[in-house]
């Protein structure tokens, strides 16, 4: 594995027994972010980024604060996803009625928006890689495209070669995607209840978590969001199943919403997509109810 390169994400050296207080709390509510079904992002300064469906923003909390210190309008169409680079740009994917994506971004220095690039369908998730690739899942095409922010007219596919399918080279409906520092990418194939890793330049996946993985892993259900930790341990948010899981030297385990028993925390829960900050913690959105949790790390370990 490549190492020395930053990345604007956090992904902490966790023990292989951390353990989050299942007592979330309420990090923002509906009369902050109104309606929403979308991405969090926290970056290595711990700014939290998330995006508000419905007040057409992009709300900003720095260093703990309990309100939102940044207030950006991005009022370009139906936002879905929003990534950070390290030095604190914002791209968001805004879908148009016409059925592309305008890839739009925020440039700190002038606090201005641009036009990065397009793609041809809705992304229902971006991620920019080391090298300033950017990728965009397509849910409604079930294939995963790739554009460089450098020279951004050509785009290729890089997953779902060959249409709707289970097979290695296909996917159905794909959600929440990473890509690490090696190129390999991570892909939550929602509609075949799996997590696929294409390794850099491979058109077939292994599948690494859920249905027919070779691995120990865990029965999944639409899986919609993914990332993983410093030791490449994968964390999975499933928001038709109410949970998430996480990954270690002994297969998976259930994190959060999956205690026996605790029905009622499950059903208030709808998590769609979930970050880390810089301690460990866990933030996801609940989309059912407009809001974010935040969990704190119980079990600390500084590396094993």
């Amino acid at each position: 594995m490549r190492s020395g390169f930053a990345v604007s994400f956090n992904q902490p050296n966790l023990s292989t027994v951390a353990t989050w207080n299942r007592n979330g709390i309420i990090f923002a509510n509906e009369s902050i972010l109104g309606v929403m079904r979308s991405d969090i992002v926290i970056d290595t300064k711990n700014l939290v980024y998330i995006l508000s469906e419905e007040k057409k923003r992009i709300f900003v909390w720095h260093n703990n604060s309990i309100n939102p210190t940044q207030n950006i309008s991005a009022n370009f169409g139906d936002l879905k996803s929003i990534f950070v680079t390290t030095n604190g740009d914002i791209y968001v994917s805004a879908h148009l009625t016409q059925g592309s994506t305008f890839i739009m971004r925020w440039i700190s220095e002038t606090n201005a928006f641009t036009l990065a690039c397009k793609f041809s369908y809705q992304c229902d998730d971006i991620f920019i890689d080391i090298d300033d690739n950017i990728y965009c899942s397509m849910s409604s095409g079930n294939v995963v495209f790739k554009r460089n922010l450098k020279s951004p007219k050509n785009q290729i596919v890089v997953a779902g070669m060959n249409g709707p399918g289970s097979d290695s080279n296909q996917l159905i409906y794909p959600c929440g995607i990473f890509v690490d520092v090696n190129f390999d990418l991570f892909v939550a194939d929602s509609g075949n209840n799996r997590i696929q890793l294409f390794l850099f330049g491979e058109t077939n996946a292994i599948t690494v978590a859920g249905r027919q993985s070779t691995r120990p892993t865990i029965e999944l259900y639409m899986p919609t969001g993914i990332t993983l930790d410093a030791k490449k341990y994968l964390f999975i948010v499933e928001e038709y199943y109410n949970r998430i899981v996480g990954e270690g030297p002994c297969g998976f385990r259930c994190l959060i919403g999956c205690y026996e028993g605790d029905t009622e925390s499950r059903q208030r829960l709808y998590p769609y997509s979930m970050s880390f900050d810089s301690l460990g913690n866990i933030f996801h959105t609940d989309s059912r109810n407009n809001r974010i949790i935040k969990y704190q790390l119980t079990e600390i370990s500084s590396g094993e």
